[in-house]
C-alpha cells in the first residue's frame, strides 16, 4: 500500500496544529501588548475625543484589541408623537478591530459609523488574515489609515462619491458607455 501523499498530508496537517499552538502564544506574549501600545500611542498622540481601546478577553484564544473611537449624539432627533418629547439619535463613530481566530492568525476589521435608528448598520469590513510575525507597527499605521480614511468618507458623504448607475431599459441590449456607438 502506497501511502506517500497521504503521509504528506498529515505531516502538513501536523504543521498547521503545531502553528496554531506557536501564533496563540505570539499573541499573548508579543501581538497583543504591541497592538494595545501602538494604539493607545496613536490615541494619546492624536487627541483622540472619545476613543478607548478596549481589551476583549472573555474567551480564551479568541480574544481582541478594539481601538472604539466612542458614542456621541449624532445631532438627529425624533419626535415622539404628541409628546413634545424628543428622542435623540446615537451615533456610534466606529471602530478598528484586530481579532484572534481560531488557529492563532489575527483578522483585521473595520466597523463604520452609524446612526442607531437610521439605516441598517454596514456590516464589519476585514482588511486582512495576518500570521503574528506579519504584524509590525507599519501595518498597524496603515490599517489606522485605511480605517480613517473609511469613517472620513462616511462623515463626508454625498452623492459625488456614487458611481452611476444606469436605470431603465435598453433596447439594444448594450450598455451605452460610448454614445456614439450607439446602435441606431
Amino acid at each position: 500500500m502506497d501511502t506517500g501523499t497521504l503521509i504528506i498530508k498529515v505531516n502538513k496537517y501536523k504543521q498547521i496544529l503545531q502553528n496554531t499552538e506557536k501564533f496563540r502564544q505570539s499573541w499573548h506574549s508579543e501581538i497583543k501588548p504591541m497592538l494595545q501600545h501602538t494604539l493607545e500611542e496613536v490615541v494619546k498622540q492624536s487627541a483622540l475625543p472619545k476613543a478607548v481601546i478596549e481589551i476583549r478577553d472573555n474567551i480564551e484564544n479568541l480574544e481582541a484589541i478594539v481601538l472604539d473611537l466612542g458614542r456621541s449624539s449624532s445631532g438627529i432627533s425624533e419626535h415622539v408623537e404628541d409628546t413634545g418629547v424628543k428622542r435623540t439619535m446615537v451615533k456610534s463613530n466606529g471602530s478598528l478591530i484586530y481579532q484572534q481566530l481560531f488557529n492563532g492568525k489575527v483578522m483585521v476589521m473595520t466597523v463604520a459609523p452609524h446612526i442607531e435608528g437610521y439605516g441598517q448598520p454596514k456590516p464589519p469590513t476585514t482588511l486582512e488574515i495576518l500570521r503574528p510575525d506579519e504584524i509590525k507597527p507599519p501595518y498597524i499605521l496603515r490599517h489606522l489609515d485605511t480605517f480613517f480614511n473609511e469613517i472620513t468618507e462616511w462623515e463626508d458623504f454625498d452623492d459625488d462619491q456614487q458611481r452611476p448607475t444606469t436605470i431603465g431599459f435598453n433596447p439594444t441590449g448594450l450598455i451605452n458607455s460610448h454614445p456614439e456607438e450607439a446602435v441606431q
